[in-house]
């Protein structure tokens, strides 16, 4: 009976030395890694592995929804248009322009006298060279005051300031009278607009005129411009009634309202006022010295 049941362990037995035996079931050993050449920096490096290989690129258009009926297909035309050839665009070219700004046409009216005033100029020429005019003056009491007109070359010499070079023309007060004139003109800091232009005159007068203004936007549309002038006189002429030293200092506060860019009128209080012996040739003349006066005028540029 026990033999009987030894049987089968037995065989088991010699089932598992026979397998042991044959090699089957054991494991392989390790791959051992290359022996590193001497002075190869790369040596025992391992290359490393790319995340993408085996992936395949997508085709264009392969997998993508198709577009809306209403969206057309790009076309030649259509990419034409979305980026045009900008290729030869230059800063400054030789196109000629021009610029006419009447700054004040206005009616003024004081306790003295009652008159109308005019301030234009403009310029005509390419970016940096152009031809400049100024031409101001008053009339009270059914005569002409004051009147001169300026003719300049102005240079462009920075981005915000020209030099200027020209003749001014006097024909009122007394007899006509040219003077040489150089001065510069432009925006200083701040956004204050200033022209400072020197003259020189016959038998050596010579005369220094500095005007400056400033644009206050209390909104869109309404704007508020302070402006001073001043005339400085190196010798005196009694001839146009003008004393050595300070002679004009002129104040102007004018509020306006666009009714367009170019069309704006405006309402103001101004002063001109003559100083020291300029305004005692004034007295001596029958003439006002001065004094505050209503202004109703336009602004128009072209």
């Amino acid at each position: 009976m026990i033999a009987r049941k030894l049987v089968p362990i037995v065989a088991a037995t010699a089932c598992v030395v026979a397998l042991l035996s044959s090699g089957v079931g054991a494991q392989s050993p390790a791959p051992q890694a290359p022996r590193p050449v001497v002075g190869d920096p790369h040596a025992g490096h391992q290359a490393p592995v790319d995340p993408h290989a085996g992936h395949q690129m997508p085709v264009p258009g392969e997998g993508q929804a198709p577009l809306p009926p209403f969206i057309p297909p790009v076309t030649d035309e259509m990419r034409k248009a979305a980026f045009p050839d900008v290729e030869g665009h230059s800063v400054h070219d030789n196109a000629v322009n021009y610029f006419v700004l009447v700054d004040q046409l206005e009616w003024e009216s004081g306790a003295s006298e009652t008159g109308v005033g005019w301030d234009t100029k403009g310029w005509v020429g390419r970016d940096r060279d152009r031809l400049w005019f100024r031409a101001e003056g008053q009339r009270a009491d059914g005569r002409v005051t004051d009147a001169q007109t300026h003719v300049f070359y102005g240079r462009a010499i920075s981005r915000w300031w020209n030099v200027l070079g020209g003749i001014r023309q006097d024909f009122r007060p007394g007899p006509a009278q040219t003077w040489a004139a150089v001065g510069i003109q432009g925006l200083a800091p701040y956004w204050f607009d200033v022209e400072a232009t020197a003259y020189l005159g016959a038998s050596g007068r010579n005369h220094f005129r500095v005007e400056s203004e400033y644009e206050l936007l209390l909104t869109n549309r309404l704007i508020l411009q302070p402006n001073v002038e001043m005339e400085i006189y190196g010798k005196s002429d009694p001839e146009h009634f003008r004393e050595k030293g300070l002679a004009t200092l002129d104040f102007g506060l004018r509020l306006r309202y666009l009714v367009r860019r170019e069309l704006a009128p405006y309402v103001g209080v101004v002063w001109h006022n003559k100083y020291f012996g300029t305004a005692d040739m004034a007295r001596a003349a029958g003439e006002s010295t001065g004094g505050a006066r209503l202004a109703l005028g336009v602004r128009v540029w072209m």
